[in-house]
């Protein structure tokens, strides 16, 4: 993939493709006006006539993330602007991150307005294809990293900035303690079309139960934020893997043991519900520490603490995870990808657009060494959006 691609339609022919559902061979893909066109034997190219491109490569889509903090050097929190929005994108994409959710964790009213703002000017480019609002609306005793002070009851606020964000058909993800919301809150946000996760949250199971007949769809980073398991409680720890809905879980190798990670995929009740998340903070591809609510996060040992040493956050880009969960975590590279592209895509609403290389998709597509998943190539819209790497031809 040396060469400068083609301008009018073209077709790339990889060793393998991955189109958010199954794994291919010797298959190509026709791209057009920045969408695939046409998924078909390689042998049918021929006769097309439009450039051809071949690559040893696997290719799949763009990598979905819908829980973004930051990336190099920013966070969104503290930098809620279009110009932070862009910088991380730009981090995220050296990961192999096409689409993402810039995520808002526990903010004051202000800064919510401001972050909804920049969502709102920047929607549909650089890879923004939605926000999700983390906070402030949780469980003080899982907060997690977020701050105690700021952290509040559901209020006219947040349904206004909701109803903004839904009336130019934002997606929006919105992570919150459903046993702290007054009753039909949640109900009203579903019927806005709002993804409700439950997260950072104390729920016993009959709440857990209770929000997602209300409508919640979502659980935010299984197993952090939440009561863990136990025998005569299974908690919404336990009604998230017993139920439909989908989870989003961080597979970093700190926040939850691979041992762990292996079981949830083996114990969730339905089949490819399970997505993987960064919930990347500003060291990725940027330098090695930030502030956080005025506090030092600093990376040690590949992983983010605070001065007392407890865990502050997130470390990792996709390409990183993608390659985590086949190589340490074990799983099949079929069941890999789609927790990294159609199954989050999905979960949020925006495929088959996102997360899918198939007929009407984005061509959004990652070229990947199919030795050791390493990212060769990363285009967005049928177009290179960073340099090709040596051997990606």
């Amino acid at each position: 993939m040396s060469a400068a691609l083609p301008v009018g339609p073209w077709w790339l022919h990889p060793a393998m493709l991955f189109d958010g559902v199954r794994l291919h061979s010797d298959v190509a893909l026709r791209i057009e006006h920045g969408r695939v066109s046409a998924l078909t034997s390689a042998d049918a190219t021929i006769r097309d006539g439009a450039p051809y491109r071949r690559t040893d490569c696997l290719a799949c889509p763009a990598f979905v993330d819908l829980q973004v903090n930051g990336g190099g050097g920013v966070l969104f929190t503290q930098e809620p602007t279009p110009a932070a929005l862009r910088a991380i994108a730009a981090a995220h994409r050296l990961g192999g991150t096409g689409s993402w959710f810039p995520t808002l964790i526990t903010s004051t009213p202000e800064v919510m307005e401001q972050a909804v703002e920049a969502v709102v000017s920047v929607y549909g480019t650089y890879g923004v294809v939605g926000m999700h609002i983390e906070g402030p609306h949780i469980a003080p005793d899982f907060r997690g990293a977020h701050a105690l002070e700021l952290i509040r009851p559901f209020d006219a606020h947040t349904f206004a900035l909701v109803r903004r964000l839904r009336a130019r058909a934002i997606p929006l993800v919105l992570t919150l303690a459903p046993e702290r919301l007054p009753h039909g809150v949640l109900r009203e946000l579903a019927q806005l079309g709002v993804r409700v996760a439950i997260g950072h949250s104390g729920a016993t199971a009959r709440d857990a139960r209770d929000a997602l007949a209300d409508g919640a769809s979502l659980f935010t980073h299984l197993f952090n934020g939440m009561p863990q398991l136990q025998t005569k409680k299974p908690g919404m720890t336990g009604v998230a893997l017993d139920s439909d809905a989908w989870c989003g879980i961080i597979a970093d190798g700190h926040h939850v043991d691979d041992t762990m990670l292996r079981i949830a995929v083996r114990a969730k009740r339905k089949p490819d519900t399970l997505f993987a998340v960064t919930d990347a903070m500003p060291t990725v591809h940027g330098p090695g520490q930030f502030t956080l609510y005025g506090a030092t996060i600093r990376m040690q040992d590949g992983k983010l603490t605070d001065g007392r040493g407890s865990l502050a956050g997130v470390h990792i880009d996709m390409i990183g995870t993608l390659q985590r969960l086949v190589t340490r975590v074990g799983l099949p590279l079929k069941t890999a990808l789609a927790m990294v592209t159609a199954i989050p895509a999905k979960a949020a609403g925006i495929d088959p657009q996102y997360g899918h290389l198939l007929p009407g998709s984005r061509a959004d597509i990652v070229l990947l060494d199919r030795q050791q998943l390493q990212l060769k190539q990363l285009l967005l819209g049928g177009e290179r959006s960073m340099p090709a790497v040596a051997g990606s031809s």
